[in-house]
Protein backbone atom coordinates (compact mmCIF):
# COMPACT_ATOMS: atom_id res chain seq x y z
CA UNK A 1 0.00 0.00 0.00
CA UNK A 2 1.47 3.40 -0.91
CA UNK A 3 2.67 5.26 2.13
CA UNK A 4 2.17 2.33 4.52
CA UNK A 5 5.84 2.42 5.49
CA UNK A 6 5.40 5.98 6.78
CA UNK A 7 2.71 4.95 9.26
CA UNK A 8 4.08 4.55 12.80
CA UNK A 9 4.06 1.08 14.34
CA UNK A 10 1.74 2.12 17.18
CA UNK A 11 -0.87 3.10 14.57
CA UNK A 12 -0.45 0.01 12.38
CA UNK A 13 -1.05 -2.38 15.29
CA UNK A 14 -4.55 -1.12 16.23
CA UNK A 15 -5.51 -1.15 12.56
CA UNK A 16 -4.37 -4.77 12.20
CA UNK A 17 -6.26 -5.75 15.34
CA UNK A 18 -9.39 -4.00 14.13
CA UNK A 19 -9.23 -5.96 10.87
CA UNK A 20 -8.94 -9.30 12.65
CA UNK A 21 -11.35 -8.50 15.51
CA UNK A 22 -14.49 -6.85 14.16
CA UNK A 23 -16.56 -4.94 16.65
CA UNK A 24 -19.87 -6.55 17.45
CA UNK A 25 -23.10 -4.62 17.91
CA UNK A 26 -23.07 -5.50 21.60
CA UNK A 27 -19.60 -4.00 22.01
CA UNK A 28 -20.58 -0.87 20.10
CA UNK A 29 -23.69 -0.41 22.26
CA UNK A 30 -21.59 -0.88 25.41
CA UNK A 31 -19.08 1.71 24.21
CA UNK A 32 -21.90 4.12 23.41
CA UNK A 33 -23.46 3.60 26.86
CA UNK A 34 -20.09 4.10 28.56
CA UNK A 35 -19.23 7.18 26.51
CA UNK A 36 -22.63 8.80 27.17
CA UNK A 37 -22.39 8.10 30.89
CA UNK A 38 -18.85 9.50 30.97
CA UNK A 39 -19.94 12.68 29.21
CA UNK A 40 -22.93 13.02 31.54
CA UNK A 41 -20.65 12.50 34.58
CA UNK A 42 -18.17 15.09 33.34
CA UNK A 43 -20.99 17.54 32.71
CA UNK A 44 -22.38 16.91 36.21
CA UNK A 45 -18.91 17.37 37.71
CA UNK A 46 -18.46 20.64 35.82
CA UNK A 47 -21.86 21.98 36.85
CA UNK A 48 -21.16 21.03 40.48
CA UNK A 49 -17.87 22.92 40.36
CA UNK A 50 -19.49 26.02 38.85
CA UNK A 51 -22.28 26.02 41.45
CA UNK A 52 -19.79 25.51 44.27
CA UNK A 53 -17.55 28.32 42.98
CA UNK A 54 -20.52 30.63 42.58
CA UNK A 55 -21.78 29.87 46.08
CA UNK A 56 -18.31 30.40 47.59
CA UNK A 57 -17.88 33.76 45.82
CA UNK A 58 -21.32 34.94 46.92
CA UNK A 59 -20.64 33.93 50.53
CA UNK A 60 -17.38 35.92 50.54
CA UNK A 61 -19.07 38.99 49.08
CA UNK A 62 -21.86 38.77 51.65
CA UNK A 63 -19.29 38.78 54.41
CA UNK A 64 -17.11 41.62 53.11
CA UNK A 65 -19.59 43.96 51.40
CA UNK A 66 -21.88 46.20 53.45
CA UNK A 67 -25.39 47.09 52.37
CA UNK A 68 -25.83 50.50 50.64
CA UNK A 69 -25.62 53.43 53.09
CA UNK A 70 -23.92 51.39 55.83
CA UNK A 71 -20.37 50.71 56.98
CA UNK A 72 -19.19 47.20 57.88
CA UNK A 73 -16.46 46.90 60.46
CA UNK A 74 -14.63 43.56 60.35
CA UNK A 75 -12.57 42.24 63.21
CA UNK A 76 -10.69 38.93 62.86
CA UNK A 77 -8.59 37.21 65.51
CA UNK A 78 -5.97 34.84 64.02
CA UNK A 79 -3.77 32.98 66.51
CA UNK A 80 -4.26 35.72 69.12
CA UNK A 81 -3.57 38.50 66.60
CA UNK A 82 -6.39 40.99 66.09
CA UNK A 83 -6.93 42.08 62.48
CA UNK A 84 -9.23 44.89 61.40
CA UNK A 85 -10.09 46.78 58.23
CA UNK A 86 -8.26 45.88 55.06
CA UNK A 87 -6.07 43.38 56.87
CA UNK A 88 -9.13 41.43 57.97
CA UNK A 89 -10.54 41.52 54.43
CA UNK A 90 -7.23 40.31 53.01
CA UNK A 91 -7.12 37.50 55.58
CA UNK A 92 -10.62 36.42 54.57
CA UNK A 93 -9.65 36.56 50.90
CA UNK A 94 -6.65 34.35 51.58
CA UNK A 95 -8.84 31.89 53.45
CA UNK A 96 -11.26 31.89 50.53
CA UNK A 97 -8.49 31.07 48.06
CA UNK A 98 -7.19 28.24 50.24
CA UNK A 99 -10.70 26.88 50.71
CA UNK A 100 -11.38 27.16 47.00
CA UNK A 101 -8.16 25.30 46.11
CA UNK A 102 -8.78 22.54 48.63
CA UNK A 103 -12.39 22.18 47.49
CA UNK A 104 -11.40 22.04 43.80
CA UNK A 105 -8.68 19.47 44.50
CA UNK A 106 -11.03 17.32 46.56
CA UNK A 107 -13.86 17.70 44.08
CA UNK A 108 -11.74 16.78 41.08
CA UNK A 109 -9.84 13.93 42.76
CA UNK A 110 -12.78 12.27 44.43
CA UNK A 111 -15.06 13.09 41.52
CA UNK A 112 -12.76 11.45 39.01
CA UNK A 113 -12.41 8.36 41.22
CA UNK A 114 -16.15 8.14 41.71
CA UNK A 115 -16.75 8.76 38.02
CA UNK A 116 -14.28 6.01 37.08
CA UNK A 117 -15.86 3.47 39.45
CA UNK A 118 -19.42 4.30 38.49
CA UNK A 119 -18.42 4.50 34.80
CA UNK A 120 -16.92 1.01 34.93
CA UNK A 121 -20.05 -0.27 36.64
CA UNK A 122 -22.16 1.43 33.99
CA UNK A 123 -20.10 -0.20 31.23
CA UNK A 124 -20.58 -3.65 32.79
CA UNK A 125 -24.29 -3.04 33.20
CA UNK A 126 -24.43 -1.71 29.63
CA UNK A 127 -22.76 -4.93 28.40
CA UNK A 128 -25.32 -7.04 30.29
CA UNK A 129 -28.28 -4.93 29.16
CA UNK A 130 -27.06 -4.91 25.55
CA UNK A 131 -26.77 -8.70 25.68
CA UNK A 132 -30.33 -9.01 26.99
CA UNK A 133 -31.63 -6.61 24.36
CA UNK A 134 -29.78 -8.36 21.52
CA UNK A 135 -30.70 -11.90 22.64
CA UNK A 136 -33.70 -12.07 20.25
CA UNK A 137 -31.42 -11.02 17.39
CA UNK A 138 -29.10 -13.89 18.28
CA UNK A 139 -32.07 -16.25 17.95
CA UNK A 140 -32.73 -14.89 14.48
CA UNK A 141 -29.05 -15.29 13.55
CA UNK A 142 -28.82 -18.82 14.98
CA UNK A 143 -31.97 -19.93 13.13
CA UNK A 144 -30.71 -18.48 9.84
CA UNK A 145 -27.32 -20.14 10.40
CA UNK A 146 -28.94 -23.55 11.04
CA UNK A 147 -31.03 -23.22 7.89
CA UNK A 148 -27.98 -22.28 5.84
CA UNK A 149 -25.93 -25.13 7.35
CA UNK A 150 -28.60 -27.77 6.66
CA UNK A 151 -27.59 -30.51 4.16
CA UNK A 152 -29.91 -28.84 1.68
CA UNK A 153 -31.25 -25.35 2.33
CA UNK A 154 -34.89 -26.29 1.84
CA UNK A 155 -34.63 -29.04 4.47
CA UNK A 156 -34.08 -26.50 7.24
CA UNK A 157 -36.97 -24.27 6.25
CA UNK A 158 -39.33 -25.97 8.69
CA UNK A 159 -37.64 -24.14 11.57
CA UNK A 160 -39.27 -21.04 13.03
CA UNK A 161 -38.09 -18.45 15.53
CA UNK A 162 -41.53 -18.04 17.16
CA UNK A 163 -40.30 -15.13 19.27
CA UNK A 164 -42.54 -14.18 22.18
CA UNK A 165 -42.71 -10.78 23.79
CA UNK A 166 -43.93 -7.24 23.16
CA UNK A 167 -44.62 -6.05 19.65
CA UNK A 168 -41.37 -4.15 19.24
CA UNK A 169 -38.97 -3.84 16.31
CA UNK A 170 -37.12 -7.06 17.17
CA UNK A 171 -40.32 -9.12 17.28
CA UNK A 172 -41.44 -7.59 13.99
CA UNK A 173 -38.12 -8.64 12.46
CA UNK A 174 -38.47 -12.19 13.83
CA UNK A 175 -42.08 -12.48 12.60
CA UNK A 176 -41.09 -11.19 9.17
CA UNK A 177 -38.27 -13.74 9.02
CA UNK A 178 -40.69 -16.53 10.00
CA UNK A 179 -43.11 -15.45 7.29
CA UNK A 180 -40.37 -15.42 4.66
CA UNK A 181 -39.10 -18.87 5.68
CA UNK A 182 -42.65 -20.25 5.69
CA UNK A 183 -43.26 -19.01 2.14
CA UNK A 184 -39.97 -20.50 0.98
CA UNK A 185 -40.85 -23.79 2.67
CA UNK A 186 -44.23 -23.90 0.89
CA UNK A 187 -42.55 -23.02 -2.39
CA UNK A 188 -39.96 -25.81 -2.16
CA UNK A 189 -42.54 -28.30 -0.94
CA UNK A 190 -44.90 -27.41 -3.78
CA UNK A 191 -42.07 -27.76 -6.28
CA UNK A 192 -41.22 -31.25 -5.00
CA UNK A 193 -44.87 -32.32 -5.05
CA UNK A 194 -45.27 -30.99 -8.57
CA UNK A 195 -42.24 -32.93 -9.84
CA UNK A 196 -43.41 -36.10 -8.13
CA UNK A 197 -47.01 -35.78 -9.31
CA UNK A 198 -46.08 -34.79 -12.85
CA UNK A 199 -43.61 -37.63 -13.13
CA UNK A 200 -46.15 -40.10 -11.81
CA UNK A 201 -48.84 -38.91 -14.23
CA UNK A 202 -46.46 -39.14 -17.18
CA UNK A 203 -45.72 -42.79 -16.50
CA UNK A 204 -49.16 -43.95 -17.66
CA UNK A 205 -49.05 -42.52 -21.22
CA UNK A 206 -45.47 -43.73 -21.63
CA UNK A 207 -46.50 -47.25 -20.64
CA UNK A 208 -49.44 -47.08 -23.05
CA UNK A 209 -47.19 -45.84 -25.85
CA UNK A 210 -44.76 -48.70 -25.29
CA UNK A 211 -47.60 -51.24 -25.40
CA UNK A 212 -49.03 -49.81 -28.63
CA UNK A 213 -45.62 -49.71 -30.32
CA UNK A 214 -44.85 -53.29 -29.32
CA UNK A 215 -48.26 -54.40 -30.54
CA UNK A 216 -47.69 -52.76 -33.92
CA UNK A 217 -44.20 -54.24 -34.22
CA UNK A 218 -45.30 -57.80 -33.52
CA UNK A 219 -48.08 -57.92 -36.06
CA UNK A 220 -47.63 -60.49 -38.79
CA UNK A 221 -48.28 -57.85 -41.42
CA UNK A 222 -45.72 -55.44 -39.97
CA UNK A 223 -43.13 -54.45 -42.53
CA UNK A 224 -39.43 -54.05 -41.89
CA UNK A 225 -39.74 -50.26 -41.91
CA UNK A 226 -42.45 -50.44 -39.26
CA UNK A 227 -40.26 -52.66 -37.07
CA UNK A 228 -37.27 -50.33 -37.42
CA UNK A 229 -39.46 -47.36 -36.62
CA UNK A 230 -40.89 -49.24 -33.65
CA UNK A 231 -37.39 -49.97 -32.30
CA UNK A 232 -36.49 -46.29 -32.52
CA UNK A 233 -39.72 -45.31 -30.79
CA UNK A 234 -39.14 -47.89 -28.06
CA UNK A 235 -35.64 -46.56 -27.47
CA UNK A 236 -36.95 -43.00 -27.18
CA UNK A 237 -39.79 -44.20 -24.95
CA UNK A 238 -37.33 -46.09 -22.74
CA UNK A 239 -35.24 -42.97 -22.36
CA UNK A 240 -38.33 -41.00 -21.32
CA UNK A 241 -39.20 -43.70 -18.82
CA UNK A 242 -35.72 -43.49 -17.35
CA UNK A 243 -36.10 -39.73 -17.17
CA UNK A 244 -39.43 -40.02 -15.33
CA UNK A 245 -38.02 -42.63 -12.95
CA UNK A 246 -35.05 -40.35 -12.29
CA UNK A 247 -37.31 -37.40 -11.54
CA UNK A 248 -39.36 -39.49 -9.12
CA UNK A 249 -36.23 -40.72 -7.41
CA UNK A 250 -34.81 -37.20 -7.29
CA UNK A 251 -38.02 -35.90 -5.70
CA UNK A 252 -37.94 -38.75 -3.18
CA UNK A 253 -34.27 -38.26 -2.33
CA UNK A 254 -34.85 -34.57 -1.61
CA UNK A 255 -37.22 -35.47 1.20
CA UNK A 256 -35.97 -35.84 4.74
CA UNK A 257 -34.92 -39.39 5.70
CA UNK A 258 -37.14 -40.20 8.69
CA UNK A 259 -36.77 -44.00 8.98
CA UNK A 260 -33.14 -45.08 9.10
CA UNK A 261 -31.76 -48.59 9.31
CA UNK A 262 -28.19 -49.91 9.57
CA UNK A 263 -26.50 -50.35 6.17
CA UNK A 264 -23.01 -51.57 5.39
CA UNK A 265 -21.78 -49.92 2.21
CA UNK A 266 -19.46 -52.89 1.59
CA UNK A 267 -22.53 -55.10 1.09
CA UNK A 268 -24.13 -52.48 -1.13
CA UNK A 269 -20.99 -52.27 -3.30
CA UNK A 270 -20.83 -56.07 -3.70
CA UNK A 271 -24.50 -56.22 -4.65
CA UNK A 272 -24.27 -53.35 -7.16
CA UNK A 273 -21.12 -54.73 -8.81
CA UNK A 274 -22.91 -58.04 -9.27
CA UNK A 275 -25.96 -56.27 -10.74
CA UNK A 276 -23.94 -54.24 -13.25
CA UNK A 277 -21.68 -57.09 -14.31
CA UNK A 278 -23.69 -57.65 -17.51
CA UNK A 279 -23.50 -53.99 -18.55
CA UNK A 280 -19.76 -53.94 -17.81
CA UNK A 281 -19.22 -57.08 -19.91
CA UNK A 282 -21.19 -55.63 -22.83
CA UNK A 283 -19.10 -52.46 -22.68
CA UNK A 284 -15.86 -54.48 -22.28
CA UNK A 285 -15.13 -52.72 -18.99
CA UNK A 286 -13.30 -54.44 -16.12
CA UNK A 287 -14.75 -53.69 -12.68
CA UNK A 288 -12.46 -53.93 -9.64
CA UNK A 289 -14.09 -54.26 -6.23
CA UNK A 290 -12.22 -53.30 -3.05
CA UNK A 291 -14.53 -53.50 -0.04
CA UNK A 292 -14.00 -52.82 3.64
CA UNK A 293 -16.58 -52.36 6.34
CA UNK A 294 -18.33 -49.00 6.05
CA UNK A 295 -21.33 -48.97 8.43
CA UNK A 296 -23.85 -46.15 8.12
CA UNK A 297 -27.58 -45.61 8.62
CA UNK A 298 -30.25 -44.55 6.16
CA UNK A 299 -32.59 -45.76 3.44
CA UNK A 300 -31.08 -48.95 2.01
CA UNK A 301 -32.79 -48.56 -1.39
CA UNK A 302 -31.61 -44.98 -1.81
CA UNK A 303 -28.06 -45.89 -0.79
CA UNK A 304 -28.13 -48.74 -3.31
CA UNK A 305 -29.25 -46.27 -5.97
CA UNK A 306 -26.39 -43.95 -4.99
CA UNK A 307 -23.76 -46.65 -5.52
CA UNK A 308 -25.52 -47.98 -8.62
CA UNK A 309 -25.53 -44.56 -10.28
CA UNK A 310 -21.84 -44.08 -9.53
CA UNK A 311 -20.89 -47.47 -10.99
CA UNK A 312 -23.22 -47.04 -13.96
CA UNK A 313 -21.76 -43.60 -14.62
CA UNK A 314 -18.24 -45.06 -14.49
CA UNK A 315 -19.16 -47.79 -17.00
CA UNK A 316 -21.00 -45.48 -19.38
CA UNK A 317 -18.37 -42.74 -19.57
CA UNK A 318 -15.36 -44.92 -20.28
CA UNK A 319 -13.05 -46.10 -23.04
CA UNK A 320 -14.52 -48.18 -25.87
CA UNK A 321 -11.35 -50.06 -26.87
CA UNK A 322 -11.62 -52.81 -24.26
CA UNK A 323 -8.94 -51.36 -21.96
CA UNK A 324 -11.27 -49.43 -19.70
CA UNK A 325 -11.80 -50.19 -16.03
CA UNK A 326 -13.89 -49.08 -13.04
CA UNK A 327 -12.65 -49.33 -9.45
CA UNK A 328 -15.19 -49.34 -6.61
CA UNK A 329 -13.96 -48.92 -3.02
CA UNK A 330 -15.80 -48.80 0.30
CA UNK A 331 -13.93 -47.74 3.44
CA UNK A 332 -14.13 -46.09 6.83
CA UNK A 333 -12.21 -42.85 7.30
CA UNK A 334 -11.58 -40.51 10.18
CA UNK A 335 -13.94 -37.89 11.60
CA UNK A 336 -16.77 -40.44 11.85
CA UNK A 337 -17.20 -40.84 8.07
CA UNK A 338 -17.53 -43.72 5.63
CA UNK A 339 -16.89 -43.39 1.90
CA UNK A 340 -17.63 -44.99 -1.42
CA UNK A 341 -15.09 -44.11 -4.10
CA UNK A 342 -15.66 -44.90 -7.77
CA UNK A 343 -12.87 -44.14 -10.23
CA UNK A 344 -12.71 -44.98 -13.90
CA UNK A 345 -10.78 -44.52 -17.09
CA UNK A 346 -12.29 -42.45 -19.82
CA UNK A 347 -12.08 -39.17 -21.66
CA UNK A 348 -10.55 -36.21 -19.93
CA UNK A 349 -12.85 -33.98 -17.93
CA UNK A 350 -11.90 -30.29 -17.54
CA UNK A 351 -11.71 -29.25 -13.86
CA UNK A 352 -14.16 -26.39 -14.44
CA UNK A 353 -16.73 -28.88 -15.79
CA UNK A 354 -16.68 -31.12 -12.70
CA UNK A 355 -19.16 -29.05 -10.58
CA UNK A 356 -21.61 -29.02 -13.50
CA UNK A 357 -21.76 -32.81 -13.54
CA UNK A 358 -23.90 -32.71 -10.38
CA UNK A 359 -26.46 -30.38 -11.96
CA UNK A 360 -29.71 -31.99 -13.14
CA UNK A 361 -29.93 -32.72 -16.89
CA UNK A 362 -26.24 -32.02 -17.44
CA UNK A 363 -24.54 -34.56 -19.71
CA UNK A 364 -20.91 -34.57 -20.66
CA UNK A 365 -19.59 -34.69 -24.20
CA UNK A 366 -21.48 -36.76 -26.75
CA UNK A 367 -24.19 -37.60 -24.19
CA UNK A 368 -25.73 -34.18 -24.66
CA UNK A 369 -27.81 -35.35 -27.63
CA UNK A 370 -31.54 -35.92 -27.25
CA UNK A 371 -31.41 -39.65 -27.99
CA UNK A 372 -28.71 -40.38 -25.44
CA UNK A 373 -29.30 -43.17 -22.95
CA UNK A 374 -28.51 -40.94 -19.98
CA UNK A 375 -31.17 -38.58 -18.68
CA UNK A 376 -28.57 -36.37 -17.03
CA UNK A 377 -29.83 -37.13 -13.51
CA UNK A 378 -27.37 -39.77 -12.33
CA UNK A 379 -24.90 -37.67 -10.38
CA UNK A 380 -27.54 -35.14 -9.30
CA UNK A 381 -29.47 -38.03 -7.72
CA UNK A 382 -26.24 -39.19 -6.06
CA UNK A 383 -25.74 -35.73 -4.61
CA UNK A 384 -29.35 -35.48 -3.37
CA UNK A 385 -29.20 -38.90 -1.70
CA UNK A 386 -25.89 -38.11 -0.03
CA UNK A 387 -27.16 -34.76 1.27
CA UNK A 388 -30.37 -36.37 2.49
CA UNK A 389 -28.24 -38.72 4.61
CA UNK A 390 -26.12 -35.91 6.05
CA UNK A 391 -23.17 -36.50 3.72
CA UNK A 392 -21.71 -34.96 0.60
CA UNK A 393 -20.19 -35.82 -2.77
CA UNK A 394 -17.00 -34.54 -4.34
CA UNK A 395 -15.27 -35.33 -7.60
CA UNK A 396 -11.99 -34.67 -9.36
CA UNK A 397 -10.62 -35.56 -12.80
CA UNK A 398 -7.95 -38.24 -13.12
CA UNK A 399 -4.64 -37.24 -14.66
CA UNK A 400 -4.89 -39.99 -17.31
CA UNK A 401 -8.55 -39.33 -18.08
CA UNK A 402 -11.73 -40.32 -16.35
CA UNK A 403 -13.13 -39.25 -13.03
CA UNK A 404 -12.87 -39.99 -9.31
CA UNK A 405 -16.13 -39.54 -7.40
CA UNK A 406 -16.27 -39.93 -3.61
CA UNK A 407 -19.53 -40.09 -1.66
CA UNK A 408 -19.02 -39.44 2.05
CA UNK A 409 -21.65 -40.40 4.65
CA UNK A 410 -21.82 -40.32 8.47
CA UNK A 411 -20.57 -43.46 10.15
CA UNK A 412 -23.09 -45.46 12.16
CA UNK A 413 -22.74 -45.08 15.92
CA UNK A 414 -22.67 -48.29 17.91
Amino acid sequence: MPGSRDVPAFLRLPRALSRHRPRTLRLRLTLVYGALFLLAGLALLGVTYLLFNQQLTRSFEDRTTAPPGRMKQMIVVDNGVRLTGDMAVEWLRQQELELRGAAVTSLLTQGVIALTVVGGTAAVLGWVVAGRVLAPLHRVTDTARRIAAAPMAERGLHERIALEGPEDEVKQLADTFDTMVERLDHSFDGQRRFVANASHELRTPLTLNRALVELAMHRRTASRDVKELGESLLEINARHERLISGLLLLARSEQEIADRSPVDLADVVTHVVRQTAGDAADAKITVYEVTAQAPTTGDALLLERLVHNLVENGIRYNLDDGSGWVRVVSRTVGDGKVEVEVSNTGPGVPPYDVPLLFKPFHRHGAERVVTARSAGLGLSIVRSIALAHGGDVRARPREDGGLVVIASLPRARH
